[in-house]
């Protein structure tokens, strides 16, 4: 029987090598021009009903950090495949049921490769962080010898965990795989009454071997249908007349082995680790009994050749090395921020990785855990105009102003990518001073109360609101403007008398108003008036120094505030005056000439400024400039190391917002 199986393995490996070259496929029925193929179970020309696939996808919101299971592999499974949806900062985990870590496990992240575990070998892919959105992956063909659960090392929003596996069901089907399979098995249609002759024909070669050791091999037979059929032996050299088409021929056979050779150790393979406990297996040889001497293995029998079994080698343990874990996210999404990650002792025992104390790795450099990380220089806010003017003409009102927040590229984005903590103030209270009342004044009449001697010139003071409203009139205060100012038109002369001088023109030029005149006690003396002491003139009654004028109605007139302060106090700055056209009764009036209009505005100190230079501010570092290209200026470390062009900028800035 162990004969006739080798003999139909040697047959389906030639038919395999000779059928390729022709073109014609070979399915996994090993039939030339077959078009079976293998299904998920396993089985040859099957319809995937000897097993199940089990598929599903994770998607539940997770919300604490750590480890979460995702799903169960059952013992058995095959054709493993669990694969994140998308790419994330999360990480699949794998551990057995027993609680032994295979892949992520003790809070360390293993690099991508090959892990053995529950009897198979799961291969861990990490696509590319940049180039590829794929997830990470566990792929393993099985089948499992115990149960495995998978888990997600959660960090952010679950993207989804496409799990599948096949577990083979109570009838399922043994892959059928025609060299590999179990006598008196069914093979390929074929009746076990076959396996029967063919062992007899195997015993008939065994006795015509003992008899000569030296004849020629063994018929080889060949399936080329369903059917049984049996074939003559034939001889190298010797073919029948006729053959069936569908027959491929047989290569010539090697020559019948001998009990003058047998199977010796020659030796073992490499071993399979360096260190941490690995494998080797003997090699096989077939030699000359007596001479020694290696032969070709068909010398010797297959099927007396030893199975190589596998030997522990390097039983030491690996030297300790540091397992540095991936960075974590930088803690600012702009600016200087800070990363993380884990570094942990380990050290390589029996193909198992294992966490050890730190002191271990002592003889090596500690990886840094901690480091500076910046995604991108922060944007900043920019005062983009000047305040505004207050929004009351007096007492407390609001004035405004354009904040931006500006990236460094210059563009104006949204608020939040600023430090909202740092934000200017867009908008502030204003006072313009109390709305009392302000004092309103006319120009000064031209005209001398006396014509000759002194006199005085007058003008019209009215105390009013500077803005208009309702409230009665509260007074401007105790400084007042004066009404009167002297004059003196030269010397009079003549006897002692009171002298009165001509009235002076009247102090409004419409409305009520009033006129003065010079009344003095003088004596004349030719042309010539002396001026007395007035109780030399008591004895006289003294004429009325003042009298009520009435010109005409006045209609309207421009009264006007004093001027305010200077804008600037140098380079140029202006002045501002309030001017109101006012009627008779003293209420604002639109009568007024507009050409007599009194100016409102007008320049002051238009001398230079003296620049005011700071010797403790000087550019510490030559390539200041890169740091004024970069806008790092507004950070405090540049902004001293490089005062000099860091205050530049802020000038030329702060003049250009100011001529806005």
């Amino acid at each position: 029987m162990l004969v006739s199986y080798l003999l139909l393995t040697l047959f389906h490996t030639e038919t395999a090598v000779l059928a390729r070259p022709g073109g014609e496929s070979i399915g996994c029925d090993d039939f030339l021009g077959s078009d079976k193929v293998v299904d998920k179970c396993g089985v040859c020309g099957g319809d995937n009903t000897g097993c199940q696939v089990v598929s599903g996808v994770f998607k539940h919101a997770l919300t604490s950090l750590g480890y979460h299971r995702v799903v169960e592999i059952p013992q058995g499974a095959t054709k493993i495949n669990i694969t994140e949806m998308h790419k994330s900062n999360n990480y699949l985990a794998l551990r057995s049921r027993s609680g032994r870590s295979i892949i992520n496990g003790n809070w360390a992240i293993d690099r991508p490769g090959k892990y053995e575990g529950g009897g198979t070998m799961f291969t861990y892919k990490r696509p590319n962080e940049i180039s590829s959105t794929a997830g990470e992956s566990f792929l393993a063909e099985g089948p499992t010898n115990e149960i495995l659960d998978v888990y997600m090392i959660h960090q952010q929003p679950n993207p989804g965990v496409h799990y599948e596996y096949v577990i083979m069901g109570n009838n399922a089907i043994s892959p059928q795989v025609p060299p590999h399979r179990r006598p008196g098995e069914p093979f390929n249609g074929q009746l076990e009454a076959e396996d029967r002759r063919l062992e007899d024909r195997d015993n008939r070669d065994k006795n015509q071997e003992k008899e000569d050791s030296h004849a020629e091999a063994p018929e080889v037979l060949t399936s080329a249908s369903s059917h049984t059929q049996t074939f003559p032996v034939r001889h190298p050299d010797r073919f029948p007349a006729h053959r069936p088409d569908n027959l491929v021929p047989a290569a010539p056979q090697p020559p019948r082995r001998s009990r003058d050779h047998n199977w010796k150790q020659l030796g073992t393979t490499e071993c399979s680790a360096t260190c941490g406990k690995g494998s080797q297996y003997p090699i096989f040889r077939c030699v000359h009994r007596n001479t020694h001497e290696e032969v070709p293995e068909s010398y010797c029998d297959s099927s007396m050749k030893p199975t190589p079994e596998e030997e522990p080698c390097n039983l030491f343990p690996c030297p300790a090395f540091w397992d540095i874990g991936e960075w974590s996210e930088c803690s600012k999404t702009c600016g200087l921020g800070m990363q993380h990650r884990q570094v942990l002792c380990r050290q390589v025992y029996a193909n198992r990785s294992l966490t050890v104390q730190p002191y271990r790795c002592q003889h090596l450099e500690k990886p840094e855990t901690t480091s500076t990380c910046q995604l991108k220089i922060c944007s900043e806010w920019q005062i983009r105009t000047d305040w505004t003017s207050c929004s009351v003409p007096c007492g407390v009102g609001q004035r405004t102003r354009d904040v931006k927040c500006v990236s460094n590229i210059g563009d104006v984005v949204d608020d939040e990518e600023c430090n909202m903590k740092l934000r200017p103030n867009d908008i502030e209270n204003c006072d313009v001073g109390p709305c009392a009342k302000s004092w309103f004044l006319t120009e000064w009449s031209d005209r001398c109360s006396a014509e000759c001697g002194a006199g005085v010139r007058t003008r019209t003071v009215v105390c009013m609101t500077n803005h208009v409203s309702s409230l009665p009139l509260e007074g401007c205060g105790n400084n007042r403007p004066a009404e009167t100012t002297p004059c003196d038109n030269g010397p009079c002369a003549g006897k002692v008398e009171w002298f009165s001088g001509s009235w002076s023109q009247c102090s409004v030029e419409c409305g009520s108003g009033t006129q003065q005149r010079e009344v003095i006690c003088v004596r004349k003396n030719a042309d010539i008036f002396e001026a007395l002491d007035p109780y030399e003139c008591s004895f006289l009654e003294k004429p009325p120094s003042q009298q009520a004028c009435h010109l005409k109605p006045c209609g309207a007139k421009w009264f006007s505030t004093e001027w305010s302060m200077c804008s600037k106090s140098c380079q140029g700055g202006f002045r501002v005056r309030e001017v109101r056209c006012l009627s008779d009764d003293m209420t604002p009036s639109s009568l007024c000439d507009p050409q007599l209009k009194p100016e409102e505005r007008e320049s002051c100190n238009p001398q230079d400024c003296v620049p005011e230079v700071d010797e403790n501010c000087k550019d510490k570092y030559y390539n200041c400039n890169v740091v004024v290209q970069a806008r790092l200026c507004v950070y405090n470390y540049y902004k001293t190391a490089c005062c000099a062009s860091c205050t530049r900028v802020a000038n030329r800035h702060t003049g250009f917002l100011g001529s806005r």
